[in-house]
């Protein structure tokens, strides 16, 4: 049936041209941002996901910061070790020269008195950012252990929590001010006899061989404790070397987890512009079609009036 009133082939022409319009509005949001899923309305889970990982890598890059920051501590410290370690070495040899017949032990005394003021400067400069890991001043915080952060983690559960890379700096500390009892920092300890018995009052920083009550035997005790020193900063140089092993491992993992996540992302929600501009191209050609059926579809109407001619 033919009606004035109603044009049924206009209305689905106008109703599948709605149906094109409608999709070519989402194909070229798609083309324009380069996401998929843009809003929770294009995809809900997707989106959310997408969202919390992003959260979670904009805390990793935060995480990647503090390792790089402890990587830098790390490193000071372990400069600073190893010159200090090259300085006792010095002192050490000093009082193997000191032990020999005829030596004028006050002049060598004057080279260790110079070695430990530089002792004395190498340490109180190994700082980074405020935190001296061998060095704690009179009245200072006593040393204990330091954090650095290593991770940002989420568990099935959605619960965030952090992994930290310790490091106990009452082992590294070579002077602690805050104690007078001799028994804090491997420079200003108390040294240990061949005996393996501290020599009460007597450290790596304060020994003195220019007295004449030293004796070959006093040498040969401070010679054995001055080594024992130089054992316990290797072992701490050691433990700093590997901890800023670490913290690179650390580092290097943080940064391929941060693309891989990224990645993911990308997955769930970024736009294939390859298929995009390929649906683009063929909404436009059905976009074309559907105006010429609708032009078809409402000059229907006018040729009923031949009818009446």
């Amino acid at each position: 049936m033919t009606s004035i009133m109603t044009n049924n082939s206009a209305m689905a022409a106008l109703s599948t041209l709605r149906s094109i319009n409608s999709s070519m509005e989402t194909t070229q949001d798609r083309i324009s941002s380069g996401y998929r899923v843009a809003n929770a309305s294009d995809n809900a889970a997707y989106w959310s996901i997408a969202t919390t990982m992003r959260s979670d890598n904009k805390a990793l890059g935060t995480v990647q910061d503090a390792l790089g920051l402890g990587a830098a501590k790390t490193d000071v410290a372990y400069t600073g070790m190893k010159a200090a370690i090259s300085v006792v070495d010095e002192i050490k040899a000093k009082l193997v020269a000191a032990s020999e017949p005829g030596v004028d032990k006050s002049k060598v005394q004057k080279e260790i008195d110079q070695l430990q003021d530089q002792l004395k400067s190498v340490v109180k400069s190994a700082g980074f950012s405020g935190e001296n890991w061998l060095y704690t001043a009179s009245g200072a915080t006593a040393p204990g252990t330091k954090s650095i952060v290593g991770s940002f983690n989420r568990d099935a559960a959605g619960n965030v929590s952090l992994t930290t890379l310790d490091v106990d700096t009452t082992k590294t500390m070579l002077i602690d001010e805050t104690s007078t009892s001799g028994t804090n920092g491997l420079l200003t300890a108390d040294i240990k006899d061949s005996a393996g018995s501290a020599i009460t009052g007597v450290s790596v920083l304060n020994l003195d061989i220019s007295g004449t009550a030293v004796t070959s035997t006093t040498l040969s005790n401070y010679l054995s404790g001055v080594d024992s020193v130089l054992k316990s900063m290797t072992n701490a140089a050691a433990d700093l070397g590997a901890v800023n092993k670490r913290v690179d491992l650390q580092k290097d993992f943080v940064d391929n987890l941060m693309d891989s996540i990224e990645s993911g992302v990308g997955k769930l929600v970024d736009a294939d512009m390859n298929e995009e501009s390929t649906r683009l191209k063929a909404l436009q050609t059905q976009q074309q079609l559907g105006i010429q059926a609708l032009s078809i579809a409402n000059s229907s109407s006018q040729n009923i009036l031949s009818l009446f001619r």
